[in-house]
């Protein structure tokens, strides 16, 4: 598209509606930057499928340098969360003088591991340093040069499961390790820290490589995925146990919280421990799995001494979203299965743009406790064939995410530059999704670290400018007034067309009115919408007064052109995946 006429505004707010609640207005939009720490810096060529780490290579918290850092600050991040940095089960064990525990091969998913099946919650992964024996001042060291780069540090905290063979050989003195003190001759206990299978062996319905069927362990524990039975399957959280929080699952859910059971003691403590070593924020894995009473008496305990910790919620269950916020404390929950699955569901063609009006209703009272993603390490990458296969949908789809509310935006390292995940690595299979249980090594993102000068200077033309778009919009939704304070309006509810795929919407206030247009599809598309008096008047706007563009700040150039209001519709053209953002002169 060269040009665009706007003949009249129409539009709907939002606010109008007794059934939505208005944005908070927090005037500092969080941008969290998610690194998979192992392949941060892993710069190997040529990495074997199923490798081990002297074949393929590991990044080190060393390689997030100064310089890195600032250039993750650079690109209009906030925060940056270093997932898979609390040690884990792993096949790999770097030698050391220390005794650290090894776990059976037969019950971890990789050679590398999975960072949620957490081998040791009071300390860091050896392969993450560079000396081992140091690896807890390495990673302090990295707290401080985080800080030191204004960036805020987000660490995972898992509170539902642990790894099969968990064993603490670095927490602090007088702290006792989880199950213990248990009675493992009775299925559940309040002061458990786990669920037993009595008097029953381990029976895995699994094969792995690794001859599981060695791994012994009597009496059997209840699998992470609440699997209450010796036999987990193959797609089953095998290589993890849960942990039990007062909820006897066996027995019609009976709750047992007074006194305070066990594991809320030592999982508060951990989530103090790592406070105290600098972490900003936590993303809690699995939240709504443990009970949102232990969330609300653990958050307050934290806040106690440190609050201004975020606490983050991986959550799907919408039902249980208003819980977790009023009763469990959280800051914000993943926007998962409104917003995510509806942008998906509208880019492949299988619903209209209305989809993500609609998702919005349903989560009105609690939108502004969202946090939006387009990727993760547990979803498909934009690129992937399966998903839209070419990453620059993805800007379209990072214009409504980002900039329709002022809730935080994550982005995954590599979503950037249009990291596809294509290969298959090993445990992990060819889906589109960037390991997290394999040794490996990501071509396109060391093109954008250049040997550690993170320059970009080996990307594509098309890479540097997907990734410039990319900053433009989270550097935008911080920077102009309008998307950090201004009110939220939906312009796409009004689209005569109900099958459109185009979502487009306004954020305004009293002096400033900035219009969003997003095509999220692959047809060239002219969009008209119908005017509300009630709108106009919100916005005090007269009929029939003239606007101009003030300012473009987004989007193919267009000519200054008068944007009259006179006629009762929006007209504008767009093409395939198009997106635009453009400020209006206020009348």
């Amino acid at each position: 598209m060269k040009n665009i006429l706007i003949s009249l505004f129409a539009l709907s707010l939002i606010g109008c509606a007794s059934s939505y609640k208005q944005q908070d207005i927090r005037h500092s939009k969080i941008v969290i930057y998610q690194v998979f720490t192992r392949l941060f810096g892993s710069d190997k060529e040529n990495p074997i499928i199923d490798g081990s780490l002297e074949s393929n290579g590991v990044g080190k918290f060393n390689d997030f340098t100064t310089t890195a850092l600032d250039s993750i600050k650079a690109m209009g991040a906030t925060h940056i969360w270093y997932t898979g940095v609390i040690e884990h089960a792993s096949v790999y064990t770097v030698d050391s003088s220390e005794d650290i525990y090894k776990n059976h091969q037969g019950v971890i998913k990789g050679k590398a591991g999975s960072p949620y099946a957490i081998k040791d919650y009071y300390d860091v992964n050896s392969y993450l340093a560079v000396d081992a024996d140091s690896r807890m001042s390495e990673f302090d060291a990295l707290v401080e040069r985080t800080h030191r780069a204004g960036l805020k540090m987000v660490i995972d905290f898992v509170p539902n499961h642990v790894a099969r063979g968990y064993h603490s050989d670095a927490a602090p003195d007088g702290v006792r390790g989880l199950g213990a003190d248990d009675d493992n001759s009775i299925s559940f206990g309040v002061n458990n820290n786990f669920y037993y299978i009595p008097n029953t062996p381990l029976r895995p319905k699994f094969d792995t490589e690794y001859n599981s069927a060695e791994y012994y362990e009597f009496p059997a524990k209840a699998t992470g995925n609440d699997v209450f039975s010796a036999e987990p399957h193959a797609g089953d959280w095998y290589e993890t146990v849960k942990l039990n929080y007062g909820v006897d699952y066996q027995n019609n859910k009976a709750q047992y919280f007074e006194p305070i059971p066990d594991t809320w003691h030592k999982m508060k403590d951990i989530l103090l421990f790592w406070a105290s070593k600098g972490a900003d924020a936590f993303r809690c894995d699995m939240a709504e799995m443990v009970p949102h009473e232990f969330w609300g008496w653990a958050i307050a305990e934290v806040n106690k001494n440190y609050p201004d910790i975020i606490f983050i919620a991986e959550i799907y269950n919408p039902s249980s979203y208003s819980t977790y916020i009023d009763k469990g404390g959280f800051d914000y929950l993943y926007d998962k299965v409104g917003l995510y699955d509806t942008l998906k569901s509208v880019v492949r063609g299988s619903s209209p743009a209305i989809a993500i009006s609609k998702s919005r209703e349903k989560i009105a009272a609690v939108q502004p406790y969202m946090l939006n993603f387009l990727e993760n390490h547990d979803e498909q990458r934009i690129a992937w064939h399966e998903f839209a296969s070419d990453a620059t949908v993805g800007i379209p789809m990072m214009l409504v995410s980002t900039l329709s509310d002022n809730i935080p935006m994550m982005i995954y390292f590599g979503q950037e530059l249009g990291e596809v995940a294509s290969e298959e690595t090993g445990f992990s299979q060819s889906d589109g999704r960037t390991t997290i249980f394999d040794f490996w090594t990501m071509p396109l993102y060391q093109s954008w670290r250049n040997g550690g000068l993170f320059d970009g200077a080996k990307l594509t033309d098309n890479q540097k400018k997907l990734r410039a778009d990319y900053i433009k919009i989270l550097k935008m939704s911080n920077s102009e007034k309008v998307f950090t304070d201004g009110s939220f309006i939906d312009l796409t509810e009004l689209n005569s067309d109900s099958n459109s795929s185009v979502y487009t919407f306004m954020r305004y206030t009293d002096s400033e009115i900035a219009i969003v247009f997003a095509n999220l599809s692959d047809k060239e598309v002219v969009e008209d919408y119908e005017l509300s008096d009630d709108i106009l008047a919100k916005l005090n706007i007269a009929r029939n007064r003239p606007l101009r563009i003030s300012k473009q700040l987004f989007g193919a150039n267009l000519s200054d052109k008068e944007i009259l209001l006179s006629d009762d519709y929006i007209s504008v053209n767009l093409t395939p995946y198009q997106g635009i953002v453009i400020k209006l002169q206020h009348p």
